[in-house]
């Protein structure tokens, strides 16, 4: 039971944005739904950047070809003729549910990720950051204008919108529960003893370049799926997010605390509603609070800078939520566990 304990933060949280977010009006809704998205995807970084020690600019390339992979094959083939002129028939031809794109969309994720982890996993510190980078400049190049894979230049749109409220909480759980699931497997420990010192690790005989390509891949596959998430939300993409979304995402993990999943729950939910907040007041939907075009932008990142000033480790201390002993089953107060056999201690 203690085991699973630290997942009951982040789950209650973003299961009280999912129903939070049910009692207000369509619009309020809809900031849930992004932000629950966003922490989809910051959840997917985590699970690389938190328990490796690596920074990767690469999740929000996996992260579009997912989104583009479910958007794509979930347009009805009548309509794709317009949209796909030029498409590959394997996608023009065929088109699928909202559950099975989102399959597809995690698929292509983690095999994408897998392929170019293969060689930019040797790589560490700033060599690893640049080299990402570079994949999600290739990325964005890729499927911003090769028109046998989508439109090019032009807008992805008449996307399905089957991302409700519930589906964007049920995913962001979901997404949750493997990331910690990971934390807990014989794999996610071995990439966390590479995080605290790789030279030690390699002794001990782990191997750091297998280990942090199994977390790239997965990763890589839940970004693609929160992409999945997200074109079914928006129904529309281009490839222009990429460096926007990458920048925030990041930030958002960094202002909760890179290290836990709870930081990357939190700093999603905290950053996401900010944002909300301010591009409200930008656009006078605030009564009482009138800002500028681009207060909302300057804000996060000053949010940012001061979190990394006197909070390095985040808003959560880079601590998972603990539940109290005594409340767990068999448990008791104090600082010692409860004794099941044997006297008590003198």
């Amino acid at each position: 039971m203690r085991r699973f304990a630290p997942l009951a933060g982040p789950v209650a949280l973003l299961a009280l944005a999912g129903l939070w977010g049910s009692f207000l009006t369509n619009a309020r809704a809809i900031e849930f739904e992004n932000a629950l998205i966003f922490a989809s995807i910051v959840i997917a970084i985590y699970v690389f950047v938190g328990n490796s020690g690596v920074l990767s600019f690469g999740q929000i390339g996996f992260f579009l070809v997912g989104a583009y992979a479910a958007g794509e094959l979930s347009i009805p083939p009548d309509t794709k003729a317009s949209i796909l002129p030029k498409v590959f028939p394997v996608i023009s031809d065929h088109s699928v549910g909202n559950f099975w794109s989102l399959v597809i969309a995690a698929l292509a994720g983690g095999i994408f990720a897998f392929v170019v982890g293969i060689p930019l996993m040797r790589l560490s510190g700033l060599a690893a950051g640049i080299a990402t980078f570079a994949v999600l400049e290739i990325t964005q190049n890729i499927l911003g204008n090769w028109e046998k894979i989508g439109p090019g230049p032009l807008t992805l749109s008449t996307v399905p919108q089957t991302t409700d409220l519930w589906q964007a909480t049920i995913g962001a759980i979901a997404v949750a529960c493997v990331a910690f699931g990971y934390q807990l497997t014989p794999l996610g420990r071995k990439l966390r003893a590479t995080r605290e010192d790789p030279f030690a690790a390699q002794a001990a005989g782990i191997d750091v370049h297998r280990q942090r390509l199994w977390a790239f891949t997965l990763s890589g596959a839940l970004a693609g799926f929160a992409g999945g998430l997200f074109i079914h939300f928006q129904s529309t993409i281009t490839t222009d997010v990429a460096l926007d979304y990458t920048f925030l995402t990041l930030a958002m993990l960094v202002v909760g605390g890179s290290r836990c999943l709870l930081g990357a729950v939190v700093g999603a939910l905290v950053v996401s509603g900010l944002d909300s907040f301010l591009s409200d007041a930008e656009q006078d939907a605030v009564s009482w609070l009138h800002v500028g075009a681009g207060t909302s932008s300057v804000t996060v990142a000053a949010f940012m800078a001061l979190v990394l000033v006197f909070l390095p480790q985040g808003l959560t201390g880079g601590r998972e939520l603990a539940i109290p002993r005594a409340l767990l089953p068999g448990g008791r107060s104090g600082s010692e566990p409860a004794r099941t056999d044997g006297p008590p201690p003198a």
